[in-house]
């Protein structure tokens, strides 16, 4: 077993607790797949990463992302902690203000401000969804057809089954047949809040095929919720989201068009720091 710095961070919020833990090791170089998978399930986190030399000359660093069930090709909350875990091992970036992250869907853009970290959010594939489908998934939701205003696939590596709904109460008053979800896909749920509220928009993602329930606060599909939004023009071009308050947490989303650029931000609580034996 080598030594290897060990990181866990708190995603999405600024206070430790209300976000979304993330476990990273660094200098993973030597470790194979299965060993990976191993601790990440021991972890049981939602995401453990594990940041090794990028093999692309354009990357400042690779990442691999697992969940307890698997790995996944891209995360949000993994990009933005496994960012700032590198940034404070002393990583040093080859352009000044934009990290480059090397990851299983290729280059993903990584900038800093005073206070936070945004990343840019990959391309989102979007398709409808089959009516028998999104049948079974507003059942197992306890929601009915008619009180999903859109629907839609959305793959930015992660693949989502989106729905929108006309009020955030519906969202937060959720209370999904797990069991039936699993058997069917990742589900994000996004509504808007009551004008005056100091977010814009309630999101839930419901995860069950990667080895959770509800996840705490999901970046990619924030990332692609956002895309989808801004293309049907009902979001503005800056926003806050909320998302985790079934949970007990207070995750906030920062999202921002620029242009072609739509960038996913957030804060990052610091942890714990130490040593893993892997």
């Amino acid at each position: 077993m080598t030594p290897r710095r060990f990181t866990q961070l708190d995603v999405f919020t600024d206070t430790l607790t209300f976000g979304n833990p993330l476990a990273i090791v660094h200098d993973a170089a030597g470790l194979d797949e299965a060993r990976m998978a191993a601790f990440a399930r021991w972890t049981n986190l939602s995401e453990t990463t594990f940041l090794l030399p990028p093999t692309d000359p354009a990357a400042d660093y690779r990442v691999r992302i697992f969940t307890p069930g698997g790995e996944l090709p891209f995360a949000g909350h993994p990009t933005l902690g496994s960012c700032h875990a590198w940034l404070d091992a002393g990583g040093a970036p080859r352009q000044p203000g934009i990290v480059v992250q090397q990851c299983g869907i290729g280059l993903v853009r990584v900038r800093r401000t005073a206070d936070r970290l945004a990343f840019a959010a990959p391309p989102s594939r979007r398709e409808p969804v089959a009516a028998a489908l999104l049948a079974d998934v507003c059942t197992a939701l306890a929601v009915s057809r008619e009180q999903v205003d859109a629907a839609s696939w959305l793959d930015n590596g992660p693949r989502w089954l989106a729905l929108r709904l006309a009020d955030a109460a519906q969202v937060r008053a959720l209370k999904p047949d797990h069991a039936a979800l699993k058997s069917l896909a990742l589900v994000g749920v996004v509504a808007p809040q009551p004008s005056g509220s100091d977010t814009a928009f309630e999101v839930r993602a419901f995860a069950a095929p990667v080895g959770i329930t509800e996840d705490p606060v999901t970046g990619s599909l924030q990332a692609s919720l956002a895309q989808w939004l801004f293309d049907d023009d009902v979001a503005p071009a800056s926003y806050v989201a909320a998302q985790g308050g079934a949970l007990g947490r207070a995750g906030r989303v920062f999202v921002e068009r620029d242009g072609e650029t739509v960038w996913i931000g957030g804060h990052v609580a610091p942890c714990i720091d130490g040593t893993v034996r892997l």
